[in-house]
């Protein structure tokens, strides 16, 4: 049984690669674990996973940058997700907005569902497919979903496990927070190492 990281971007883990020693493809076979580097947002997302997930693998990781709500969050902090929301999928009705939930066609809210303990933060996060920038939207999901953390990739992979009832843990490296867009005040870079050295640790205490 081996373990599945999965992340978007290969920048997101440079640092792995490097250490590892592991060529610039997207699909990594190594001898206790192997890399998924699925693409940005759900859909790509869930293509790697329909690809790639099976049976063989005892726990996923998915790891990889996001943006957070929480002023009081310092950027390049790590957070263990546990709880992610597909934000954007229902219906508008007037001003008020209808989760597939409540619409009778499934779920929104799916959650980690593994039993290692890892010494990081818990949080919430939403996964969306236009990362915020507009402080009217900020505000309405803040007001609807008081989320503390957003990507575009987390609640896919925790649906895929869920279905295959396999393990899974998601971890966020904190890149920006969730504002009108600035690059100038975002510490990418320090989120990417923080997530890399985190990630090279664990996987070498689980083997």
């Amino acid at each position: 049984m081996k373990t599945l990281i999965v992340a978007a971007t290969k920048a997101e883990l440079a640092y792995f690669y490097q250490h590892y020693h592991l060529a610039e493809d997207d699909f990594i076979v190594d001898k206790n674990f192997d890399v998924v580097i699925s693409g940005v947002g759900m859909v790509a997302t869930a293509y790697a996973l329909g690809k790639h997930l099976s049976g063989k693998y005892h726990l996923v990781i998915n790891v990889g940058i996001g943006g957070t709500f929480d002023k009081s969050i310092a950027l390049g902090t790590l957070l263990n997700i546990t709880q992610d929301t597909f934000a954007e999928l229902g219906a508008q009705n007037g001003d008020t907005f209808l989760s597939i939930a409540e619409l009778g066609f499934g779920e929104e809210v799916y959650h980690s569902n593994n039993s290692i303990a890892i010494n990081l933060p818990t949080a919430t996060a939403i996964t969306v497919n236009c990362v915020s920038g507009k402080e009217s939207h900020i505000k309405a999901l803040i007001t609807r979903l008081n989320p503390q953390v957003e990507s575009m990739e987390g609640a896919a992979v925790f649906y895929a496990c869920k279905k295959e009832n396999i393990p899974c843990l998601q971890v966020r490296g904190i890149s920006n927070y969730v504002e009108p867009r600035n690059k100038a005040n975002w510490e990418i870079g320090l989120a990417i190492k923080n997530l890399n050295n985190w990630l090279i640790s664990f996987i070498s205490e689980m083997n």
